[in-house]
C-alpha cells in the first residue's frame, strides 16, 4: 500500500523537471542563439551532458546521505564545517538570488508584450520585474501551501504549452527556408558552442532540488536514480527540440531583435499573434512559479547554512513566521535585476552553479570508496566543470567583463564573510 506521506517517483520527477523548466529556457534561449547561432541545439546538449554527469554524484550522495539540506549537507559531508564549505554554501544561496533575478528579468521582458504600462519598454521592464518579486514575496509570507499549489499547477501548464509549441512548430518547419540555419556551416566553432552551452547552464540547475526531497522519496534506492536521470534526460531532449524549432522558424536577425522574448516570437510563424500571446502567457506563468519556488528554496538554503553554524544564528530568526533569509533574498533580487543586464546575470548564475556542481562532483569522487560507487564518473564531472569554467570565463572576459567581475566579486565576498564569521566564532569560544 502506498505511503501518502512519501513522495512518489512521479512527484520526484516533477520536482526535477519543474526545477529545470522554470524561467530559464524563456530567459536564455535568445542569448544561446546569439552565441551559438545554428549550433544552439548542440550548446544545449553540451550543458545537458554536464548536468547528466553531475546527476550521478547527486544520485549517490542523495541515497547515502539523504537530508532536506541537499547540496549544503553534501558539501559539509565532503569537507566538514570549514571556511571553504561555508563559503561554497553561501555561494549556493547567492546563486539562488542570481537565478531569481534571471527569472524576474524574463518576466519583465515578456510582460510588456501583453500590456504596456508606460509605452517605454525599459521602464516597463523594471516595473514588471520588481512587481513580480514583491508579489511572490507576499505569497511566500502568506502561505507556503499556496506556493506548493501554484508550482504543481504551473508545471503541468508550462509543459503542455511547450510540448504543444514543439508539436506545431515541428510541423511548421516543413518547407521553412530558415531550416537551413541549422546546417553545420552556420554553427559557431566548437569552443564557442561549448562556451554558449555553459552560459545558459542555468537552464539546467533545478535538478538538484530532488536532493532536498530525498529523505521523503518512496523506495529511495530505486526511485532516487530514476528521478534524477529521467528528469535530466527529458529536459535535455525538450531543450534541444525547442532550440531546433526556434532556429528553424525565424531568421537570425529576427531572433536578435526579439532576444529577450524569442520563444514567443518563434510561435508567430505557425500561429500568428495568438501563438505569440499563448507562449507569452506560458512564460509569465513559468517565471512566476519559478520565482515563487526559488524564493522558498533560497530562504531554506539560508536557514540550513545558519543551522550548520556557517552563518550567524540571526538568520534563524523569523520575520512574520518565515525565516529572515526570505526578506534578505527578496531585497537582494530586487537590487540585482534592476542593476544588471541579462547576460551578466546569466553568466554569474552559470559560474556559481558550475563551480558548486564541480565541488559536488569532487565530493562524489572523494566519498566514492565510502559509498562503494564508481569514482571515474564524478572525477570526469569535476574535470569537465573546471574546464567549463575556464572556457566560459575566457569567452566572457572578451565580451562581458561585467558578468565576470560580478561573479568574482560574489565568490570573494562569500569567502571573506565566512572567514570573518569563523574567526569571530573562534574568538568567542576562546574568551568564554
Amino acid at each position: 500500500m502506498e505511503d501518502k506521506s512519501k513522495i512518489s517517483l512521479r512527484d520526484a520527477i516533477s520536482i526535477g523537471i519543474g526545477g529545470m523548466v522554470g524561467g530559464g529556457i524563456f530567459a536564455v534561449l535568445g542569448l544561446a542563439v546569439s552565441l551559438a547561432k545554428g549550433g544552439t541545439p548542440v550548446a544545449f546538449l553540451f550543458a545537458g551532458i554536464l548536468a547528466l554527469i553531475t546527476s550521478y554524484s547527486y544520485v549517490n550522495l542523495s541515497k547515502n546521505y539523504p537530508d532536506r539540506g541537499g547540496t549544503v549537507k553534501f558539501i559539509n559531508q565532503g569537507f566538514g564545517k570549514t571556511v571553504f564549505s561555508g563559503a561554497i554554501n553561501n555561494l549556493l544561496w547567492i546563486s539562488y538570488i542570481v537565478m531569481l533575478s534571471l527569472y524576474a528579468s524574463a518576466f519583465g521582458s515578456y510582460a510588456p508584450n501583453l500590456w504596456e504600462i508606460t509605452h517605454n519598454k525599459t521602464v516597463d521592464f523594471h516595473i514588471y520585474a520588481s512587481a513580480i518579486i514583491i508579489i511572490a514575496t507576499a505569497i511566500n509570507y502568506y502561505s507556503i501551501k499556496v506556493v506548493g499549489e501554484i508550482e504543481s499547477y504551473a508545471v503541468i501548464i508550462k509543459l503542455v504549452i511547450l510540448l504543444g509549441f514543439i508539436g506545431i512548430g515541428a510541423y511548421g518547419l516543413i518547407g521553412n527556408p530558415n531550416l537551413e540555419q541549422l546546417s553545420i556551416s552556420n554553427w559557431e566553432n566548437p569552443i564557442q558552442l561549448f562556451a554558449g552551452g555553459m552560459i545558459i547552464f542555468v537552464a539546467y540547475e533545478g535538478f538538484e532540488l530532488i536532493a532536498n526531497a530525498a529523505p521523503d522519496i518512496d523506495n529511495p534506492q530505486r526511485n532516487i536514480p530514476k528521478a534524477y536521470y529521467f528528469s535530466v534526460l527529458f529536459v535535455i531532449i525538450l531543450y534541444i527540440v525547442i532550440a531546433i524549432v526556434t532556429v528553424g522558424s525565424l531568421p537570425f536577425s529576427q531572433i536578435a531583435d526579439a532576444q529577450d522574448y524569442v520563444l514567443a516570437e518563434a510561435a508567430k510563424p505557425m500561429l500568428g499573434q495568438v501563438g505569440f500571446t499563448i507562449i507569452t502567457i506560458a512564460a509569465l506563468i513559468s517565471t512566476f512559479s519559478a520565482i515563487n519556488a526559488s524564493l522558498y528554496g533560497g530562504s531554506k538554503v539560508n536557514y540550513e547554512i545558519a543551522e550548520d553554524d556557517e552563518l550567524p544564528h540571526h538568520f534563524l530568526a523569523k520575520l512574520w513566521n518565515q525565516p529572515i533569509g526570505l526578506m534578505i533574498t527578496s531585497i537582494s533580487t530586487l537590487l540585482l535585476v534592476n542593476l544588471l543586464q541579462l547576460e551578466s546575470i546569466s553568466t554569474a548564475g552559470s559560474i556559481g552553479f558550475i563551480l558548486i556542481f564541480g565541488i559536488v562532483n569532487y565530493v562524489g569522487f572523494k566519498l566514492s570508496k565510502e559509498m562503494q560507487t564508481n569514482k571515474i564518473i564524478p572525477l570526469i564531472g569535476f574535470v569537465l566543470s573546471i574546464l567549463a569554467l575556464i572556457i566560459l570565463i575566457n569567452q566572457q572576459i572578451k565580451s562581458n567583463l561585467t558578468g565576470i567581475l560580478v561573479s568574482a566579486g560574489i565568490i570573494l565576498f562569500c569567502f571573506i564573510v565566512e572567514w570573518f564569521y569563523k574567526k569571530s566564532e573562534k574568538s568567542k569560544q576562546v574568551t568564554s
